[in-house]
């Protein structure tokens, strides 16, 4: 283990071996808030590995084996009694996890989750009391960049340079003014256009915004209109600003799973292992926390190897991209945790709500997990073609970061 992290700093590099080592760190505390909400309700823990496969080396403390095993992609933790299908000794049966509360049981299938996302707000709120915030200002001295063919800005003449200065005579300074005394589309007006340090008038009928039809729409677009600020956040000001960008990448992440997952996203998946080109939907870009990507690589899944490459890439260019880069991944795998199927932990907390629904009068409702097999079957097969997939694009195709 050790020569496989010496090999990774040599042959990548410091920034990847800071990523790889975050990731292990982060998997180690997911399956430590496990471990330690099933000691504290008293079950069983047999086993506690980092990865998967052939064991590399153990001990054993107590009634629980610590060690690790050859393919550093995952970890474990086994609790006795998981589900009414293993077999324990009588003996032990008050130590299964299925025999301990509803509340206690919820507590362990959440735990892993639950790591994550205070990982999450700690990263966040660390990177905005260090590293600040960026907003951005309106400029007063955008100018026009591309005119929208077709639109009511090219029917009256607009061209790149152009910097609108006042409509229907009213003075407007930035573009944000402007946009702010638009009427509603429809509506004719007469823009003021300074154009080689001389104002000419144009008068157009504004369209409809695409965006929102209450709105009056020009047709022109400018990558100088606002100027990006570094801005300091107190200890104070940033707990809100935490949990709003927070509840932004857990919203992200659920649609992008939802997408993903989706008959279409599954189609478009496999069809770009197959190098069928598809047409990708854009992310939205509202959110503080975004890393602007080429259109079609915004909902491409990366398998872990693609994630590593993506960090170590972020870290380069400074130790507060990696702070944001593992807070969204943090909430990422919280989230994909949360899945209600088997096996992700979500799947544990629909069986055991639905027996504690149907438990009534001192009677406790035991779920048969055998009808769940087949679907966690499929969902892991799903997964593994997935999986490979993403290995496959992340080493053929791999997604570059704008600089």
């Amino acid at each position: 283990m050790v020569g496989l992290l010496v090999v990774v700093q040599v042959v990548w590099g410091l920034p990847m071996l800071i990523v790889v080592l975050a990731v292990i760190a982060m998997i180690f505390l997911h399956e430590m808030g496990h471990y330690l909400t099933a000691r504290a309700a008293g079950m069983k823990v047999t086993e506690f590995f980092l990865g998967f496969g052939p064991r590399l080396w153990s001990m054993r403390r107590g009634e629980t084996v610590y060690g690790l095993k050859a393919i550093p992609v995952g970890a474990y933790v086994r609790i006795i009694g998981m589900n009414n299908l293993e077999e324990v000794p009588p003996t032990e049966e008050h130590r299964t996890y299925r025999s301990k509360p509803y509340w206690r049981r919820m507590s362990v299938a959440v735990a892993g989750s639950t790591v994550h996302f205070l990982l999450a707000l700690v990263l966040i709120f660390s990177f905005l009391v260090i590293g600040g915030k960026h907003e951005d200002v309106p400029s007063p001295d955008w100018t026009v960049n591309f005119v929208i063919p077709g639109s009511p800005a090219d029917s009256a003449g607009l061209q790149p340079g152009d910097r609108i200065v006042s409509v229907d005579h009213s003075p407007v300074a930035t573009m944000n003014e402007m946009k702010a005394v638009l009427p509603e589309a429809g509506t004719p007006v007469s823009l003021g256009v300074e154009r080689g340090g001389e104002v000419i008038v144009r008068t157009l009928t504004l369209g409809t915004n695409p965006d929102d039809s209450s709105l009056g729409y020009i047709g022109i677009w400018s990558d100088s209109a606002s100027s990006r600020h570094q801005v300091d956040v107190g200890y104070v000001e940033a707990v809100p600003e935490t949990l709003d960008e927070f509840g932004f990448l857990v919203k992200e992440s659920v649609f992008g799973i939802g997408r993903l997952f989706s008959p279409r996203g599954l189609s478009d998946f496999f069809r770009d292992v197959a190098d069928e080109p598809t047409q990708q939907s854009s992310a939205p870009a509202e959110g503080g926390f975004t890393t602007a990507a080429p259109v079609d690589d915004r909902d491409r899944v990366v398998s872990i190897f693609g994630v590593l490459k993506i960090g170590a890439d972020l870290t380069e260019n400074g130790y507060g991209n990696l702070l944001l880069f593992l807070a969204l991944l943090n909430v990422f795998i919280g989230v994909f945790n949360m899945i209600p199927l088997l096996p992700f932990d979500g799947g544990h907390v629909v069986i055991g709500t639905y027996e504690r629904l149907r438990s009534w009068r001192g009677r406790r409702y035991t779920a048969d997990v055998s009808k769940m097999v087949p679907v966690a079957y499929a969902v892991i097969v799903i997964l593994g073609f997935v999986f490979i997939g993403s290995v496959y694009l992340d080493f053929t195709d791999p997604i570059e970061l704008p600089s």
